[in-house]
């Protein structure tokens, strides 16, 4: 007896084999990271792609990481206008109680010293200076609690979910000598997920790469050749030339306290890679929180970015969709009118996975209706874009939530058809009814 070979069912087997060997290498790859922290995630630069996370919608304490928003804020006043680098501050009381207590991390201010943004700017960059933060805080708002204000209005328009500011440190606010913003209590801290830090340091990069300029230097002097002169050390200890350095890393913010215990929000980049890792409350082998943690976890997170994935190009420009190749064009000279994908579709990735993802074609309702164009239509006319979806379905999505939107649009135009066409069409179509029904009164009567 001859044996039918099926095809169909084959290509099936085949599918599912292939399904089923991938995913647990990729289970596999990322239980392998073992990240010890309380959270983490890790993020492509520049599309916002999370290729890991771990807890990262869980707020927890932000400690000094809490900076990059009044960094931003600070960028944000220069570029308006509404302060300058080379403006003096006059130190208030506060600041300079605060610059005393050398259990922070702090530059000393002179009680009548005046310092300009840059030097405080540079301070709270470097060395993560709590005093010279509130410098910078009180120049931009006049008092530190209107500041927190402003930080915590541009959180909720940076889209930053379950983050709550109380001050601008990043200090608990029982650190603050009874000093703490107004309408916050001594024993609020300022909260994130690891996700909306991770947001906001990409927002901070896209916006004022420039960070990068400072955050990158491993050692500065302040008020250097004078008696206040002070030693700064970045904290971020991966830099080059620092005790745990890592090729690519430019910044960004590390972050402690007793509350929120070691965190990071490090970036690194790589020819033309930029990855951004998040850990939070990382601890060490015998789960103690620790100094070197944070940055065995960002190592680790960072190795498996620049290890594992890559920018691929899943789908070229020019693409078309098979069985939907083209769109019927109502009233106008040609029926139909071709469509293709605009721009070539990449997307960082596991270069094994690059199979495992199929280009969808989601069509404009408010252009394409009951799907068809009206006439006339113009050449690169958009009437839809293109949704990628991984076959296994193990993506975590974006920071904002969906990839940008890839156009898909005709690739010619058709010039809608004269009104003596179009009364020509109806005509015939009139008849061509008649005909249809005339016949069907015939064979009625057979």
């Amino acid at each position: 007896m001859k044996k039918v070979f099926n095809k169909g069912l084959l290509m099936a087997l085949m599918a599912i084999l292939t399904l089923t060997a991938i995913v647990p290498q990729q289970a596999q790859a990322e239980e392998s990271l073992h990240i010890m922290a309380e959270a983490a995630i890790l993020v492509d630069a520049e599309s916002g792609k999370i290729l890991y996370e771990k807890n990262a919608g869980k707020p927890l304490g932000v400690a000094s990481m809490t900076k990059m928003m009044t960094e931003y804020l600070l960028f944000e006043a220069i570029e308006d206008g509404r302060i300058k680098w080379e403006q003096e501050y006059q130190v208030t009381d506060y600041a300079y109680q605060i610059s005393q207590d050398m259990r922070l991390s702090n530059v000393p201010f002179r009680q009548d010293g005046s310092y300009t943004i840059k030097e405080l700017y540079e301070a709270m960059a470097i060395f993560s200076a709590n005093a010279a933060t509130i410098g910078i805080a009180e120049t931009i708002a006049g008092t530190e609690s209107e500041f927190v204000r402003l930080m915590n209005d541009k959180a909720e328009e940076m889209g930053l979910e379950e983050t709550t500011f109380v001050n601008s440190t990043g200090l608990s606010n029982s650190s603050l000598m009874d000093m703490h913003p107004e309408g916050t209590k001594k024993t609020d801290e300022n909260m994130m997920p690891a996700r909306s830090v991770a947001k906001l340091t990409k927002i901070l990069l896209n916006d004022y790469p420039e960070v990068l300029n400072t955050t990158k230097v491993p050692v500065m002097m302040f008020r250097e050749g004078t008696a206040d002169e002070t030693r700064m050390q970045n904290w971020n200890s991966m830099l080059p030339g620092l005790i745990y350095e890592y090729e690519g890393m430019d910044g960004l913010k590390t972050g402690s306290t007793d509350f929120a215990g070691y965190s990071f929000a490090g970036t690194a980049k790589r020819e033309d890679t930029r990855l951004i890792a998040v850990v939070m409350g990382a601890v060490d082998n015998e789960g103690a929180g620790s100094y070197k943690a944070r940055f065995d976890a960002t190592r680790a997170l960072m190795d498996f970015g620049f290890g594992q994935f890559t920018t691929e190009e899943i789908i070229p420009a020019g693409y078309q969709f098979e069985g939907q190749e083209t769109l019927p064009v109502e009233n106008g000279v040609e029926e139909a009118v071709a469509v293709a994908v605009k721009e070539p579709v990449t997307m960082m990735i596991r270069t094994a996975d690059k199979e495992l993802y199929q280009p969808e074609l989601l069509l404009d309702d408010s252009v394409v209706q009951n799907g068809k164009l009206e006439a006339a239509v113009e050449k690169d006319a958009v009437i839809g874009t293109v949704k990628i979806a991984k076959a296994d379905g193990t993506e975590y999505g974006y920071l904002s939530g969906s990839a940008k939107d890839i156009e898909v649009a005709t690739t010619e135009s058709v010039e809608r058809a004269s009104w003596v066409s179009l009364s020509m069409r109806s005509v015939g179509g009139f008849l061509s009814s008649l005909w249809d029904d005339a016949g069907g009164f015939v064979k009625g009567l057979f």
